[in-house]
């Protein structure tokens, strides 16, 4: 049995033509060697797996290089190249920092650096996590890499740049790596792929790059992990519980839930992910990058930021043609929302389930049709008849129930007010109502519930049981009808008073009342019943009432915290809303004078007493 090589090793890049998502690197680099303007030191940082320590071996086996070709490419023939690929060379040295960190450690390596190479023109030392080095290794590695020997070459690797010292970045060329496409790992895996006698579909192979993350070594090994899983002939779904993926079809299932308002369906959906082991996290993040993919699709000349095989690109283009954009908008501001709350919910799985319901029901409301306005009459409205005035009240009383009822003639209802409807409409009343009310108020209080000539306040403040009697031409009692009256009366009353703005004197008696009624807070009724307020209107009907206070402090706790607090307090109280306070400073030669030193409160006190003023006279105390 020959031993395995991992593919990460076998397929690992010995030129720059081989490097895979690094040309802007690979031919900078190519063009010093071209130009014979090579730095003493090098910076290569980027994410993990993505050619740092790749690039820094075919760059130290270029410049050693006897017999190079045209384009700079190492022959593979001369010695040194030979010695490269056999592993000892003796011009190319590698370090570690993560285990070799310590001062001692550079020392020794600024003693080797010394000793100019046996074959070729350089001596490379590559130390990889250069991060990791202490702080002394760093001060101690400053001056050589500052001025090494000519024929010596630094080229530091590291993922964590911003460890480094400022003094370390100064002296360094630095390269920053970027992440690898995913359309150049599906490439390449597929080149590799095929080296290797696999079938692979290319749904399979965006998996293993979307989990890789831009790393091509990652990617590598999760393909090596899979062919061990699979054998020669993988599918999609053994690649998807190999690595424990959520699949493409729970996203287009959820969304067809969405878009047929069915929340059931998706709550379902949601628990058989649950159950598979998935997490509930993931599963958002993935719904949410899966609508995000839908704004694309949808949304002419967004192609290039779909990263996806074909046959999926179809798939998103067809579901995103049934959704509006609107709704995907919106549903991508719920997953969003429900992804940043989920940490903080008491039940994350009710915080998921009441999101999947709202997506579901946001598509649901947005089919619902608008209600349209009544249309205009097509023919010109009939000219309504001259509205008469109602007839007197014709008091009734029957014989044979000695007087038990009386009938109401001549009160229409609102059809009647038109000129429509039957004119024999009554209103009955006992005679005790009758008599109370007299034949023309009772006339006065129907005509006024019924003639439809209300406008106004009067119209709307009419009591709610009046109203639908009206409406329904069901038969009131005149007692009702008077009390409704007084009721609308006192409304009106009301709102009149209200508009009618209180006179200074009735705003200073209400003002004289606020350090009652803050009794329960002292500090603020203590200072209300100390100042000096001013009344001042603007704009025609507003009064500000003004005061003074004697620090910015309290003119900032007023404003921030209590202005809204008093006025409605003053608004309540006046019956008169449009009531504002304006809070000031006093000046400086106004405000009160507070004794702080204990001299100063002894002279406030002997001032305000006489009877100590005179003891202190006495017996010839010194206050100091």
């Amino acid at each position: 049995m020959s031993q395995y090589i991992v593919s990460a090793r076998k397929y690992r890049p010995d030129s720059f033509e081989s490097l895979i998502g690094q040309d802007t690197i690979a031919r900078t680099l190519s063009n010093s060697i071209k130009r014979g303007q090579l730095a003493h030191a090098y910076l290569f940082c980027g994410p993990r797996g993505v050619g740092k320590t790749t690039t820094a071996r075919i760059f130290a086996k270029m410049i050693n290089c006897a017999n190079p070709g045209p384009d700079m490419e190492p022959c593979g023939e001369c010695e040194s190249c030979i010695s490269f690929q056999e592993g000892r060379s003796y011009c190319i040295h590698e370090m570690d920092a993560a285990s070799n960190n310590s001062v001692d450690d550079i020392k020794a390596l600024m003693d080797q650096v010394q000793v100019p190479p046996q074959v070729g023109k350089y001596s490379v030392y590559i130390i990889d996590e250069v991060h990791m080095l202490s702080q002394s290794a760093f001060n101690a590695f400053l001056k050589t890499l500052e001025e090494p020997p000519a024929h010596a070459i630094f080229i530091l690797a590291t993922t964590e740049k911003h460890k480094i010292l400022p003094t370390i970045l100064s002296r360094c060329q630095t390269y920053d790596f970027n992440r690898i496409s995913i359309p150049d790992i599906v490439r390449n895996l597929r080149d590799i792929a095929a080296k290797e006698g696999v079938t692979i579909d290319d749904e399979s192979l965006h998996v293993i790059a979307m989990k890789a993350d831009g790393a091509m070594r990652d990617a590598l090994t999760i393909f090596d992990q899979t062919v061990a899983f699979c054998g020669t002939a993988v599918q999609y779904e053994d690649v998807i519980r190999n690595l424990n993926v959520l699949d493409y079809e729970y996203s287009f299932s959820l969304v067809d839930d969405f878009l047929a308002g069915d929340y059931g369906k998706a709550l379902l959906t949601f628990d058989e992910v649950l159950s598979k082991g998935f997490n509930a996290l993931h599963f958002v993040a993935a719904l949410s990058a899966h609508l995000r993919d839908l704004v694309v699709a949808r949304t002419a000349g967004l192609e290039a930021l779909l990263e996806l095989p074909e046959s999926l690109k179809k798939r998103y283009q067809e579901q995103a043609s049934r959704a509006s954009l609107p709704f995907l908008f919106e549903a991508l501001g719920i997953t969003t929302a429900c992804e940043a709350g989920y940490r903080t919910a008491v039940n994350p799985r009710l915080h998921i389930e009441f999101a999947l319901m709202r997506l579901a029901y946001a598509n649901a409301r947005k089919d619902q049709p608008a209600v349209a306005a009544p249309a205009a009459p097509a023919s010109p409205v009939k000219a309504q008849k001259p509205q008469t005035a109602p007839a007197p009240i014709k008091p009734a009383v029957a014989a044979a129930s000695g007087g038990g009822v009386v009938s109401v003639e001549g009160l229409s209802t609102p059809g009647q007010g038109q000129g429509e409807g039957p004119a024999d409409d009554k209103l009955s009343a006992t005679p005790m109502t009758q008599a109370a009310v007299g034949g023309a108020g009772a006339t006065r209080s129907g005509a006024e519930s019924f003639d439809g000539d209300h406008t106004g306040a009067a119209a709307a403040t009419a009591p709610a049981g009046r109203r639908r009697a009206a409406k329904t031409g069901a038969s009131l009692s005149i007692n009702s009808l008077l009390q409704e009256k007084e009721e609308a009366a006192k409304v009106a009353e009301e709102a009149a008073r209200a508009d009618e703005a209180p006179s200074d004197e009735r705003i200073r008696e209400v003002w004289a009342t606020l350090p009652e009624v803050y009794k329960s807070r002292p500090r603020l009724a203590s200072m209300l019943s100390g100042v000096k307020m001013n009344i001042e209107t603007e704009d025609g009907d507003v009064k500000v009432l003004c005061f003074d206070v004697a620090s910015v402090a309290q003119q900032d706790w007023i404003e921030k915290n209590l202005r809204s607090d008093i006025e409605g307090t003053l608004a309540r109280s006046l019956n008169y809303g449009r009531v504002k306070i304006r809070v000031g400073l006093l000046p400086q030669e106004e405000q009160p004078k507070k004794a702080y030193l204990p001299e100063e409160k002894a002279r406030e006190l002997i001032g305000s007493n006489p009877e100590l003023r005179k003891l202190v006279d006495e017996l010839s105390l010194d206050v100091k």
